[in-house]
């Protein structure tokens, strides 16, 4: 028999994929989503289009409005909660930070709130590389500390995995935080730099390189994601009995609260990732050279030991072929 599923952010790049496989496999999933203008809302409504299921059901609302959501809680009686709505990117978070206020803390107040009440037997939730901040030691670690954000973006997922960890420790709620680590694939966000350069190359325009080509990032194909995604949720939060109160591990607790990274493990210098878009799309790109971005990092390079060992997550996906998958998607969905 399939598990009830609640997944926010249904309509979103991860959300969508999620749902997708989910339904696959035989579960009953009630999709939550805003479907927001931060980007193109028709994309969104293109990735529900095709989740037209007899098991799939759709509401529509914000997570900061604590009537929708509660709602939305009534109907699915979830028994698993996957949360991946978020106000995302790091750069409109200097610009909006009010947006991820709203979104990022209030939001996932509620939804703690909805599964404390509805007794949920694990919410799996949506945190990001971006916590490590201005930590340079590399891989990153789950049991690094993650106290110095560089952005109100990264500082809205440290506060999420706060405050799941005081509901699990208050209230026994098992919760796991899921650090991504920049996902890439069909369907994707217009605002992720390779969809950005992609379209920009087909156009024949120039593409912003910032740092000067000089960084490095651990890209995830989507479908290595939502394996993690999935398996993370089958598998109930626990609490560890080896914590040491006196030396704290930041990734355990003595509560049924985890927290993992999710990436690839190889991260790739930004001007090699540029060379395989170039490869996939046929035609080279003119490049803008800019120095780097408030907000930004220079390197993310996930340690998922945790995650092979505890689920068996096991990204297989080269680059070369996401990216061509990618590129593909894009040429049949744009009519390129």
């Amino acid at each position: 028999m399939g598990q009830r599923v609640l997944v926010t952010g249904a309509a979103g790049f991860i959300g969508y994929h999620v749902c997708e496989a989910l339904l696959a496999r035989g579960d009953e999933v009630v999709g939550f989503d805003n479907l927001n203008d931060y980007y193109d809302p028709q994309l969104k409504r293109d990735r529900l289009a095709r989740l037209a299921h007899p098991n799939f059901r759709f509401t529509q609302g914000g997570m900061e409005d604590a009537a929708a959501l509660h709602a939305a809680f009534e109907a699915a009686a979830p028994e698993r909660v996957i949360h991946l709505a978020a106000q995302a990117g790091v750069r409109y978070s200097l610009q909006n930070p009010g947006a991820y206020v709203q979104s990022n803390l209030v939001g996932f107040g509620n939804i703690l709130e909805e599964c404390r009440h509805a007794k949920t037997p694990h919410l799996t939730y949506a945190s990001s590389s971006s916590v490590y901040g201005m930590n340079t030691r590399m891989p990153f670690s789950v049991s690094d500390d993650v106290d110095h954000p560089v952005s109100l973006y990264a500082a809205t997922k440290k506060a999420n995995e706060l405050m799941a960890h005081a509901y699990s420790h208050l209230y026994g709620l098992p919760t796991t935080g899921l650090r991504f680590f920049t996902v890439y694939g069909p369907w994707g966000r217009p605002d992720m730099a390779y969809f950005k350069f992609t379209k920009a190359i087909f156009e024949g325009r120039p593409i912003d390189v910032y740092n000067h080509g000089k960084m490095r990032r651990d890209f995830t194909y989507i479908d290595d994601i939502v394996q993690g995604v999935v398996r993370t949720s089958d598998r109930v939060a626990e609490p560890d009995p080896a914590f040491d109160p006196a030396r704290p591990n930041p990734g355990r607790s003595s509560a049924p609260w985890r927290v993992y990274n999710i990436g690839n493990h190889t991260p790739v210098e930004l001007g090699r990732f540029i060379e395989i878009i170039e490869e996939a799309v046929g035609k080279k790109a003119a490049k803008n050279y800019l120095p780097m971005q408030d907000g930004d990092v220079v390197a993310t390079f996930a340690d998922v030991e945790d995650l092979q060992r505890d689920v068996g997550f096991a990204p297989s996906t080269p680059l070369e072929v996401g990216i061509g998958r990618f590129v593909e998607w894009y040429r049949g969905y744009y009519g390129v």
